[in-house]
């Protein structure tokens, strides 16, 4: 019986400092690739580095040191086949007169700018391409092409061929799908308006410094017939979005906080008109353009700030778009949308199971970590049943379909009730902004109401300068501001940290939360392992023989292990065999070597001890275990979150880490292994039910329910451009450090809002200090609308800037 030694130890192959290659800057084994005096990785790489060179494109290297790709693991030559498909390949085109094409990929290798210059030139490789525009934002390529020169599938193969290959999923089929334009519309209708509030305040002065003087008639009414001008677009255009906001709020029976602004806006233009009219003043037409621009301004602030990531992707965005069907005449491609029972697929290497299937053919090792988030790949025997979402780990199998992808297990996931929530929807109506602004406008209608009662009582000609100059200055725009503000700074600032928000309602929700639930596997820990090895410690020549046993298996345990051992001199074994889903065994020089399960080398341990692979060396035995990293700072952020929250951790991988994990958790914590995606959200709702606020942070399609019942779902990702399940936020793997600390800003936030809503509130009062005397002037509420604004504005910001300084978080991306 094999036992764990005390001292488990982990081998770290030695530093050396290898030859880096000359395109991607990957540590070189040999330096047999070489073209004149430049080294490769691989014949890839140099394939690579031929095209460009040929076609007079070396720039690319020299803007940035090593910026292309590994091409160490190749394209498939069928792989996009399917492209040929016009069926298929329109879904793909933006534009079309029958020749002239524009389509649009999403390159996920796009990272520097040599990588922008070499897609902006690809007409230089092809004379087909008319021309290429890449969005580095959204990581995006746009590219103008003749059919008649070339077909969509070479433009997808030539992106592949120089190391760019394009994400092609099935969410790109879909054609409902929700394209994220920004609405330049709001654009325009800020420039507007600060161009009219701009021009009406500069007419404004000469009337608001004239004192008793006055100026010429002539003039004021020339000024004030222009300001009406300027104002009309404002009013009629770019204030639009809030008289629209407002009706929809009123049809509900709801008074959101574009009620009371409306309203204000409503009783300024008609004041000014009023005045204006009967040759009494120059009405307040500064005081109301100057609303709807500082009103723009903040929205269109944080409307930019995320929209190069999307926040509600779904199995869509993970499934292929088309697949392989074995016809009776062959191969053809077929939309995976076409499928249909008793279809027989053909299932390449790291591609996607379309569909709850059979296998018919071939050896099926079925990693389901982004489904079920067991990390552990499942050998699947002929004749028995796969699901939709897997990924096949080996070599070519065939599959039988038993259901349509639309009744696939992994499609049911998004059937559950949770995901017909409006969690946005939701969260606004509870926003303590709209709630405030409920009781602001019953408060200022109520002391509009007693004002106007008083001087009709004592002067009735103060009834109408009073109550309308009221309802003009206690507009709610400063509480607005000062949450718009507020909001946009934080946003920025956890931009730069690494967490990027749905909106600023997330910020809000963040502020609320008492319970965090972790997933595991690629959350806690990272998305790649190292092996642990225990029992005897292979010497030299012991990991040659076993590396030259190894190498020529292509289970995923036997590449692990030959990754492990580093690089060996190749020798022939007398005698090699490896018996499928159990092993390998051989002779090498004389010495028997095993390599497999505990059963296959007739070890006796118990189930919970044993290892992922043995390796026997005639009669020496070392045990591995391929354990996944854990993220970098676990041991500082659990137990910083645990003086606070309420900690949960949910996997669905087995418990064999359970001690592990158990080291970071010192307080009362639920450890749950093994649990399906519908038990992690049953979960969530149970502590909901509990009077829990709950925070879910997971990484996979296996989360994607929980991540939508919590309050707040967090998507753990190494690159936010790449897929993940529908959420409220992305956090950048490598910033999960500063998780914490994201928090703690969050919670902030409410407390800066709040006085900044107490800054505004105060200016409110004074207004209607001097309002309900009839006293209020067009200057002095030109004069207090920007004033409040502007300080609103700085407070806000210097605050939550202090705030996150304090905290150790960068104010700079």
């Amino acid at each position: 019986m094999l036992t764990k030694e005390k001292n488990t130890v982990i081998i770290k192959q030695p530093v050396k400092k290898d030859v880096l290659c000359y395109h991607c800057g990957t540590p070189c084994i040999t330096k047999n690739i070489s073209l004149e005096d430049k080294v490769f990785c691989c014949e890839g790489c140099k394939l690579v580095y031929e095209i460009i060179n040929n076609n007079g494109l070396c720039d690319y290297y020299s803007l940035q040191s090593h910026p292309g790709l590994s091409q160490i693991k190749a394209t498939r030559q069928d792989k996009y086949a399917y492209l040929d498909n016009e069926d298929i390949a329109r879904k793909f085109y933006s534009f079309t007169d029958g020749n002239h094409t524009i389509t649009t990929f999403y390159i996920p290798g796009i990272h520097c700018t040599s990588c922008m210059w070499l897609m902006e030139h690809m007409h230089r490789l092809n004379e087909g391409i008319n021309s290429s525009r890449l969005n580095f934002t959204s990581k995006e390529v746009t590219i103008h092409f003749r059919k008649d020169k070339i077909a969509i599938r070479q433009v997808v193969e030539l992106l592949c061929t120089i190391g760019y290959e394009p994400y092609i999923s099935l969410e790109d089929a879909d054609d409902k799908k929700a394209e994220k334009k920004y609405d330049k519309q709001k654009i325009y209708k800020l420039g507007i308006a600060g161009f009219c509030f701009g021009n009406i305040m500069m007419m404004s002065f000469p009337e608001y410094l004239s004192h008793s003087s006055g100026i010429d008639h002539q003039y004021a009414q020339l000024f004030r017939m222009l300001n009406l001008v300027l104002a009309l677009p404002v009013f009629f255009y770019s204030a639009t979005e809030f008289f629209a906001s407002a009706w929809a709020g009123v049809k509900q029976r709801v008074l959101n906080i574009d009620a009371p602004i409306v309203l204000a806006l409503l009783i300024t233009f008609t004041r000014s008109i009023y005045e204006i009219a009967t040759n009494t003043g120059g009405g307040y037409l500064d005081s109301m353009s100057g609303i709807v621009f500082f009103m723009l301004v903040g929205r269109v602030v944080q409307e930019r700030t995320y929209r190069s990531i999307s926040f509600h992707r779904d199995y869509k965005s993970y499934f292929p778009i088309a697949v392989n069907v074995v016809t009776a005449t062959g191969i053809e491609s077929r939309s995976i949308q076409g499928l249909k029972e008793k279809d027989v697929v053909e299932l390449h290497n790291e591609e996607i199971v379309p569909a709850d299937a059979i296998v018919l053919k071939g050896k099926a090792s079925i990693d389901y970590s982004f489904v079920t988030g067991e990390s552990e790949p499942v050998v699947v025997k002929e004749g028995e049943v796969i699901y939709a979402g897997g990924k096949q780990v080996g070599e070519q199998i065939t599959l039988q379909v038993i259901k349509p992808v639309a009744g696939s297990y992994l499609t049911s996931l998004w059937n559950h009730h949770a995901f017909t929530k409006n969690k946005i929807k939701t969260a606004k109506e509870h926003s303590v902004v709209h709630m405030l602004s409920r009781y602001f406008t019953i408060v200022l209608f109520t002391l509009a109401a007693v004002t106007g009662l008083y001087w009709a009582v004592n002067d009735p000609a103060k009834i109408l300068p009073s109550v309308s100059a009221m309802l003009i200055v206690a507009c709610p725009c400063a509480l607005l501001l000062a949450a718009t503000y507020t909001d946009g700074n934080l946003l920025r600032i956890f931009s730069n940290n690494g967490l990027f928000l749905r909106d600023a309602v997330v910020i809000e929700e963040l502020g609320k939360i008492d319970q965090i639930v972790f997933d595991k596997t690629g959350t806690l820990t990272q998305g790649t392992t190292q092996l642990v090895c225990t029992g005897h410690q292979l010497g030299d020549e012991e990991k040659s023989w076993v590396y030259n046993v190894a190498v020529s298996s292509k289970h995923p345990y036997s590449k692990a292990l030959v990754s492990y051992l580093g690089q060996h001199d190749r020798s022939s074994p007398e005698h090699w065999k490896e018996t499928e889903g159990k092993g390998l065994d051989a002779v090498i020089s004389g010495n028997k070597i095993m390599i497999g399960s505990a059963d296959y080398l007739d070890i006796d341990t118990a189930d919970n001890e044993k290892a992922n692979l043995y390796v026997r060396v005639n009669d020496k035995v070392t045990a591995f275990y391929i354990v996944p990293l854990l993220r970098d700072g676990l041991a500082d952020v659990i137990p910083t979150l645990e003086e606070q929250y309420q900690l949960s951790l949910l996997s669905g991988d087995n418990d064999r880490q359970r001690a592990v994990m158990q080291q970071f958790f010192k307080k009362k914590t639920d450890f749950l292994f093994s649990q399906k995606p519908a038990d992690k959200l049953n979960y969530i709702e149970q502590q909901q039910q509990a009077g829990y606020k709950v925070l879910m942070m997971g990484d996979g399609l296996n989360d994607a329910g929980a991540l939508q019942q919590s309050n707040v779902g967090i998507t753990l990702a190494d690159d936010v451009n790449n897929f993940t399940p529908s959420c409220d936020a992305i956090l950048d793997a490598k910033k999960f450090k500063y998780f914490p600390q994201l928090l703690k800003l969050a919670k902030s936030g409410r407390v800066i809002t709040n006085i900044s809503f107490v800054i505004s509130i105060l200016y409110n009062i004074v207004g209607l200090y001097i309002s309900v005397q009839g006293r209020m002037s067009p200057m002095v509420a030109a004069i207090l609308m920007p004033v409040s604004t502007l300080s609103i504005v700085l407070i806000t910001t210097g605050l939550s800037s202090l705030r996150a300084r304090m905290l150790g978080l960068s104010l700079k991306s």
